[in-house]
C-alpha cells in the first residue's frame, strides 16, 4: 500500500491512481509518516551517554517523537553498530544489569532544539556541553540511521514493570504518535504523544478540525501508529461545531457494545465457566497490570467461544474486545473548544459521560492564519484584534468546574512536566468527563520556539497561566476538590509579554494603548490569582448530608 498508494500521492501523482487502489471503507493504514524521511534538519541532537542523568525530559518534550529512550538487557546489544551508544540504568526503577539508550531518528528530526534547551545535565568541565547537543546532520546521517534502525529492533520493556507515573518511566513507553508534519518546535504535539504513550493501545480519538487534524490525518500519511501487537489509537476527524458530540458518540457506542458483550457473557457463563466469566465482569482495569490481565482473559475467552458455534457465541466473539477498557479522547484547539465548538463541548461535559477532552490552547486560531479566539489574552495582537485584544481571556476551566462533576486540569508541560503527567493519568482514570487545558506555544506567538519551555515557565511565574487540578472525587473524601499547583506570581506579566511579538508589536504601533493594555492585563491576572487562591484555601466537607432526619 505504501509503495503503490502512499508514495504515489507523496510524489504528486494521486490523480493517476485507479479507484480500485483507494480503501473502499475510507480507512487508511497507520504509522505512515515514518516513510517520509524529510531530512529537513541541518543540525540534529546527539546523545552524550556519559553525561546523561536519564531524566527523560528530552524525549518528553520532543514534538515529533524523534527522541526515544529504551531500557533493555545486555543480550539485546548483539549485532549493534559500532557507533551505537548505551549506558547502565541509573536508580532502582529497573532490574540489575539493564541498559539505557536515548536514540534520535536523524531523518525525521526537525532540528527545533527543544531537547537541548530543556536538558538539565551539563559537563562539569565544560558547562556549554550538555547530555544532548546539536551537531551537523549530514556527516552523521548514515551512522545514526543505522543506530535508529537497530534501536527499533530492541524489544519494548514490559509495560507492567514501568513506573509510568514518573517522567523517566513514561518515556520508556512506546509513543504511538510520531514524525508529524507539525511546525518545528510545536507546542501541541508533545501532549498528544504523551497521551498515546500512556493510553495509545486502547485510545479512540475524535479530533476537531484545526492544526491537530492537519498534522494528525493529512493524506497521504498519519503520525498515529500501532505497537507490535497491532494496537494503537483509532482516529477520526470531525468539524469544529460538532467534534465534542462526535466523541460522545464514540463513548456511547463503546459502552453499548460492552453492555451487549456482558449480557452475552452472562448468558453463556455455564458453557464458558464462572472462573473465567466472573473475573472478566468484575475487572476494574484501573492500571496497566489490570488491563493486561483482562486482555489475557479475553484471549482465553475467544478460544473458548470459537468452539461453541452458536449464534450467541459468534455475536460475543465479534464484541469481546469491548470487554477491555477503551479510552475515548476528544481533541482540538482553543478555536474549537472556546468558540465554535463550545456549545457541544458544554453539552458533553454536562452529560457526565466518561470522556477525556484535551484542549491544545495556543490562544489563537493557529491553523487558519492567526485569528483572535476567546482564549486570546488581553493585549495580544491577532487578526480581528489588530489593536490588541481589549478584553480578558475566557476561563474555560472555571466554567467546567462549575458543574461539580467534571475533572479539570490546566497544565503547561514546559513549566512542570511532572504535574502534566499526573493530570493526564488522573483525568483518564476519572470515571466521568475530564478536561485538560494544555498551554501550547505556537509560531503565531512570535518567538523562537526553541525557548518555549522557558517561556512556559515564565507564563506560570507571571500568573498568565495557572496550574491547577479540580478532582470531584476529593469532595467525597471531605477534601477540597480544587488544588492550586502553581505558586503566587513572582515576576511581572510585562516580563512575560515582552518576550513575544504578539504583544510587543503593539508597542511599536500604538505605545500608549499598549501600556494601557499591559496594565489592564496585569490587573486581570492579579485578580484571577486571588480568586483561584481563595478556591484552594476553602474548606470542604463531605458530600453526605449530615443533617438529622426529620419527620
Amino acid at each position: 500500500f505504501v509503495k503503490q498508494v502512499t508514495c504515489a500521492i507523496m510524489a504528486g501523482k494521486g490523480d493517476d491512481l485507479p479507484v480500485s487502489k483507494i480503501p473502499n471503507d475510507g480507512t487508511y493504514p497507520v504509522g505512515t509518516t515514518k516513510w517520509e524521511k524529510r531530512n529537513i534538519a541541518q543540525d540534529i541532537p546527539v546523545w552524550e551517554s556519559d553525561l546523561c542523568i536519564q531524566c527523560g525530559k528530552c524525549a518528553f518534550i520532543c514534538p515529533h517523537g524523534v527522541i526515544r529512550s529504551k531500557v533493555y538487557e545486555e543480550k539485546d546489544l548483539s549485532g549493534a553498530p559500532a557507533t551505537y551508544k548505551s549506558s547502565k540504568t541509573k536508580g532502582s526503577d529497573f532490574g540489575p544489569g539493564t541498559l539505557y539508550t536515548i536514540q534520535v531518528a536523524p531523518e525525521d528530526c526537525t532540528g527545533c532544539e527543544l531537547c537541548v534547551e530543556i536538558c538539565p545535565a551539563k559537563s562539569k568541565t565544560d558547562t556549554s556541553k550538555k547530555a544532548i547537543n546539536m551537531a551537523p546532520q549530514r556527516p552523521i546521517r548514515e551512522s545514526e540511521k543505522a543506530n535508529w534502525e537497530f534501536f527499533l529492533k530492541i524489544p519494548e520493556y514490559d509495560r507492567n514493570k514501568i513506573k509510568s507515573h514518573t517522567v523517566k518511566g513514561s518515556q520508556i513507553l512506546q509513543p504511538l504518535f510520531e514524525f508529524s508534519g507539525a511546525c518545528a518546535g510545536c507546542g501541541e504535539t508533545p501532549y498528544i504523544k504523551l497521551a498515546t504513550q500512556l493510553f495509545g493501545d486502547r485510545m479512540l480519538v475524535a479530533n476537531a478540525t484545526g492544526c491537530s487534524s492537519i498534522y494528525g490525518g493529512n493524506l497521504p500519511t498519519t503520525p498515529y501508529s500501532s505497537n507490535e501487537n497491532g494496537r494503537g489509537p483509532a482516529w477520526s476527524n470531525s468539524l469544529f461545531e460538532d467534534n465534542a458530540e462526535f466523541g460522545l458518540g464514540f463513548r456511547l457506542a463503546v459502552d453499548k457494545k460492552k453492555v451487549q458483550a456482558e449480557e452475552l457473557l452472562k448468558k453463556l457463563s455455564s458453557q464458558l465457566g464462572e472462573q473465567l466469566v466472573t473475573p472478566i465482569l468484575t475487572s476494574q482495569q484501573n492500571d496497566e497490570a489490570e488491563i493486561f490481565s483482562q486482555r489475557e482473559r479475553v484471549a482465553v475467552l475467544k478460544e473458548k467461544i470459537a468452539k461453541l458455534g452458536s449464534s450467541d457465541a459468534k455475536h460475543l466473539l465479534a464484541l469481546s474486545d469491548y470487554l477491555v477498557k477503551k479510552s475515548v479522547w476528544i481533541i482540538g484547539g482553543d478555536g474549537w473548544a472556546y468558540d465554535i465548538g463550545y456549545g457541544g463541548l458544554d453539552h458533553v461535559l454536562a452529560s457526565g459521560a466518561n470522556v477525556n477532552i484535551l484542549v491544545l490552547d495556543t490562544e489563537v486560531y493557529s491553523n487558519t492564519g492567526g485569528q483572535m479566539s476567546k482564549s486570546t489574552p488581553i493585549g495580544a495582537v491577532a487578526k480581528f484584534a489588530a489593536a490588541g485584544r481589549p478584553t480578558g481571556k475566557k476561563d474555560l476551566g472555571l466554567l467546567a468546574m462549575s458543574y461539580g462533576h467534571v475533572y479539570v486540569a490546566k497544565v503547561a508541560m514546559g513549566a512542570n512536566d511532572t504535574h502534566t503527567l499526573k493530570a493526564f493519568i488522573e483525568a483518564e482514570r476519572y470515571q466521568g468527563p475530564s478536561l485538560i487545558i494544555a498551554y501550547s506555544p505556537c509560531i503565531a506567538h512570535g518567538y523562537n520556539l526553541r525557548y518555549q519551555a522557558t517561556q512556559q515557565k515564565m507564563a506560570v511565574d507571571s500568573g498568565h497561566w495557572h496550574l491547577f487540578r479540580y478532582n470531584p472525587e476529593n469532595s467525597a473524601k471531605g477534601l477540597n476538590p480544587f488544588a492550586m499547583d502553581s505558586k503566587a506570581p513572582k515576576t511581572s506579566l510585562k516580563e512575560y509579554m515582552d518576550q513575544e511579538a504578539r504583544f510587543k508589536m503593539l508597542k511599536k504601533i500604538n505605545p500608549e494603548r499598549a501600556n494601557n493594555l499591559y496594565a489592564k492585563a496585569q490587573h486581570f491576572v492579579d485578580e484571577k490569582f486571588k480568586f483561584y487562591d481563595g478556591l484552594a484555601k476553602m474548606e470542604s466537607g463531605t458530600t453526605e448530608d449530615k443533617t438529622p432526619d426529620k419527620e
